[in-house]
């Protein structure tokens, strides 16, 4: 996964993936700059989620939707989108939790801890429920985050039992979706199996 990491993009595609990658650090620094120091943190923490399709090899059309999707959800809190869209946080909750149980479906296919999404022993429905499964754990641990964030260091943080049950809804439709893709896409920059 590191050899994968460090190697230079190889195509247009690849090109384009580091491209978004790079924005999204410019992203941190105009953070930091023009808001609040907390939103300059919120758009840092999403460089950890933009490194993650380079370690797993994800095919460039994957890796560059999923980078777009986790700056959009990031920037979203900055702007204060979520509270002013309507239905936007079931929009991201939707979106965002899919393309991040797919990739975490895809990580530990590569660290050989579950089969990969579309090899020759896989039956057609484990990366429905692996990816399903995977997203309404995310969607669990997101709003427990929420909860802390908000009992513990701003309570201006909106959670309500109503909210709660309606992102995590959303985020395992998204999954649900997306472990179909994953079954029926090649997600990954090699056809035969991980690496």
């Amino acid at each position: 996964m590191i050899e994968r990491f460090l190697s230079p993009p190889r195509s247009g595609g690849e090109w384009v993936a580091d491209g978004v990658r790079l924005v999204g650090v410019l992203s941190v620094v105009a953070a930091f700059v023009w808001w609040r120091p907390a939103d300059g943190g919120v758009v840092a923490l999403s460089l950890l989620a933009l490194v993650v399709p380079r370690f797993a090899g994800a095919r460039p059309g994957f890796d560059i939707l999923f980078c777009v999707t986790v700056l959009v959800a990031a920037w979203s809190n900055v702007l204060h989108l979520y509270e002013t869209v309507p239905a936007w946080d079931l929009v991201v909750h939707f979106a965002c939790t899919g393309l991040l149980a797919a990739m975490a479906y895809v990580v530990l296919a590569r660290l050989r801890i579950v089969p990969p999404p579309r090899g020759d022993d896989t039956r057609r429905a484990t990366p429905i429920v692996l990816v399903t499964a995977l997203g309404l754990a995310l969607s669990a641990l997101w709003e427990m985050v929420e909860w802390a964030g908000r009992t513990f260091i701003a309570p201006e943080i909106f959670v309500s039992y109503q909210d709660t049950i309606g992102d995590m809804a959303a985020g395992g439709l998204g999954s649900l979706l997306a472990g179909i893709v994953a079954g029926a896409v090649r997600l990954t920059d090699d056809p035969a199996r991980p690496r």
